[in-house]
């Protein structure tokens, strides 16, 4: 089986990336917007894995017709977009999570319109939550912000399209190779400066998300890319609980053997200040896939700071 990985050079990407290539049977091609997308973020699956396929293409601005191209140089008989983007300007941020995603689509309806699309949509499309109340699949989006936004024009476009595809809507992920642009990962460049003494300046960390271990994604992408038979237009990808940002900068600050000062006066985030709260009920992707998270939010702290600390 082919398995094409769009954002292969990415965070989840790479993740997904080295556990499909770990799967007996698969051939994993990787394209990014840079050479060596076909390296991922996980260690090589061992003597048998196939090498990596360099193919290089920016989703936020490839045609329908480049990406038709591209789809037919890979043959894939599945699709995993972990292309996205989580900053920049407006152009960017359509550009990479509605207009791409809608793109694939028309590309894959021309070059492959037999092959499995699976996206990776964002717990932003939701909006606030309410305590105590799990958001499941159904739950009225409402996003607060552009991020957001596109992120649910671009699940509309995947949801709509009249491929076999589905979109696991990803929550806040946590894990070995977070990148600076996202909280924990943030929060481990900040430890990395300050050293075991120092002071860490952050926002409010009172906000309550639910944190899903990266590697976690990548074995519900793994497992949607390979299920037999249609799958739910929109599956949760969680860990099923809120936890305060607070245990995430405690929880690495443990891990680091920090000893000085968190400080909550720094500039605090508008998305985060607009959604205090969310939770996701994750019991669709369960009965779907058969996946249910697999790591505890303390472990992949550790496993982050350990990644973070050798870098």
């Amino acid at each position: 089986m082919r398995v094409l990985v769009l954002g292969a050079t990415g965070y989840l990407g790479g993740h997904t990336a080295g556990h499909l290539r770990a799967q007996p049977g698969v051939r994993v091609l990787g394209a990014g917007r840079a050479a060596g997308a076909g390296v991922s973020a996980e260690p090589s699956a061992g003597p048998h894995a196939d090498p990596p396929v360099d193919l290089t293409v920016d989703l936020a601005t490839a045609t329908p017709a480049e990406l038709a191209s591209l789809i037919r140089q890979a043959r894939p008989d599945a699709v995993v977009n972990c292309a996205g983007a989580v900053g920049g300007d407006a152009l960017h941020l359509t550009g990479a999570n509605a207009r791409g995603p809608a793109a694939l689509c028309a590309a894959l309806r021309e070059a492959a319109p037999g092959a499995r699309l699976v996206h990776l949509g964002s717990a932003a499309e939701y909006g606030p939550g309410t305590p105590g109340h799990p958001l499941a699949e159904d739950h009225p989006t409402r996003p607060v912000g552009l991020y957001g936004a596109a992120k649910l024009v671009g699940t509309l476009a995947v949801t709509g399209s009249g491929l076999d595809a589905v979109v696991l809507r990803v929550f806040n992920p946590v894990g070995p190779g977070a990148p600076a642009a996202s909280l924990p990962g943030r929060l481990a460049a900040e430890l990395r400066r300050a050293g075991p003494d120092g002071v860490v300046r952050v926002g409010d960390l009172s906000a309550h998300r639910d944190f899903v271990d990266a590697r976690d994604v990548a074995r519900a992408a793994t497992a949607a890319a390979l299920a037999p038979g249609p799958l739910p237009p929109v599956l949760n990808i969680a860990a099923g609980a809120a936890r305060a940002v607070r245990d995430v900068a405690e929880g690495l600050a443990a891990a680091a053997g920090f000893r000085g000062r968190i400080d909550e006066k720094g500039a605090d985030s508008a998305r985060s200040a607009a959604v205090a709260w969310q939770q996701a009920d994750v019991a669709a992707a369960a009965g779907a896939l058969g996946w249910r998270p697999g790591y505890a939010l303390e472990e992949s702290l550790a496993d982050l700071w350990a990644r973070a600390a050798g870098a």
